[in-house]
């Protein structure tokens, strides 16, 4: 067995990565080196870890000229390899204008649910993606520039519900070897050259930088220590879910087409530690479908501490906190939209 394979079946078993009784693993391959090599790498272990692995190819629309030969690749690897094969197409450029977002992000989005959707065909089988260690460490760095607390710089993790990375404790140098003596054929995506995007800026000029100018390890010590906040992140997400539990009076709804409502007790919030509050107000705002902003976790934080009652905030796309002398109470009284109007009559 090849050192890579190896280094990725001790991965999926020591990290409990697959779960019990699994057969059909859905393979994210864009056709570039890395997604390449965890296709070859798959293939090889499904006989000793029982899969059926799936290659995917999501068409993003953005780079018509490369998509067919990229497509060709996958098909003829899975084919040569027996593996089954699906393409999917989506629409970055629209769905990006009209939710105002990056290409970057509106790719991503639209990426992991198209793969979820190819994954509920198969019983909603996990979705393997070919992130690695310098990915890892690149992450890192972009988190920290737009400012990202604890959680952000934990940065990606090897199992993350129905995402696994086999390769994220692995370097691209050791694929390219991989892929090098197996005479195995990749694309390249031209985008990955595009400066305009972050994160190859921090790819091809701020990691060499670091590295030439003040550590040639720093990308294994970003690794490091993302692994060493992971496990804080752990304990602290733990004692998150058991203060939420404690801050949330009840959810209920009430006329006039609201949807859920969130009640909390301000004085548990309150006193609960910072580091904590922030984490269940996060939390609660993706649970209530809100954007988790710092500058509205900050706002609920404050009305929690000083708010006075019969207030109210106007956070974003329609959501409220309103304030009263016990109690915050987050909803969307008019569905996800802006409007006018008060939640408490004067």
């Amino acid at each position: 067995m090849h050192f890579l394979e190896r280094q990725t079946l001790e991965a999926i078993t020591a990290g409990q990565l697959l779960p019990a009784q699994e057969s059909t693993l859905v393979l994210a391959v864009s056709g570039g080196p890395d997604s390449v090599g965890l296709l070859h790498v798959m293939a090889a272990l499904r006989g000793k870890l029982g899969l059926d692995p799936v290659a995917v190819y999501v068409n993003h629309g953005l780079r018509p000229n490369e998509v067919q030969n990229e497509q060709r690749l996958v098909a003829d690897l899975a084919q040569s390899l027996a593996l089954r094969y699906i393409s999917v197409s989506i629409d970055v450029r629209t769905f990006a204008r009209q939710e105002k977002m990056s290409l970057e992000h509106a790719a991503r989005d639209l990426r992991y649910e198209a793969l979820r959707e190819v994954a509920s065909g198969f019983e909603s089988a996990p979705i393997a993606v070919a992130h690695t260690a310098d990915d890892q460490a690149e992450e890192i760095l972009i988190r920290l520039i737009r400012g990202g607390g604890r959680k952000a710089l934990s940065g990606m993790r090897r199992r993350n519900k129905d995402i696994i990375r086999p390769f994220l404790s692995i370097r691209k140098s050791d694929i390219l070897q991989y892929l090098q003596e197996k005479k195995a054929a990749f694309c390249h995506d031209s985008s990955n050259s595009d400066m305009r995007f972050l994160r190859n800026r921090v790819r091809h000029r701020l990691l060499p930088y670091l590295e030439e100018n003040f550590d040639s390890g720093i990308r294994g010590a970003l690794c490091k220590t993302a692994d060493t906040l992971a496990e804080d992140e752990a304990l602290l997400d733990e004692m998150s879910e058991r203060c939420l539990a404690d801050v949330v009076v009840g959810a209920m709804s009430r006329t006039h087409e609201m949807s859920q409502q969130l009640v909390l007790d301000r004085r548990k919030l309150a006193a609960a530690p910072a580091a904590l509050q922030r984490r269940v107000v996060e939390k609660l705002l993706w649970q209530i479908g809100g954007r988790a902003a710092y500058t509205h976790i900050v706002r609920i934080i404050a009305a929690a501490k000083s708010g006075r009652a019969g207030t109210e905030h106007h956070l974003s796309r329609g959501l409220r906190l309103g304030v009263q002398k016990q109690y915050l109470e987050l909803q969307f009284p008019r569905g996800k939209g802006p409007w006018r109007g008060r939640l408490y009559s004067e």
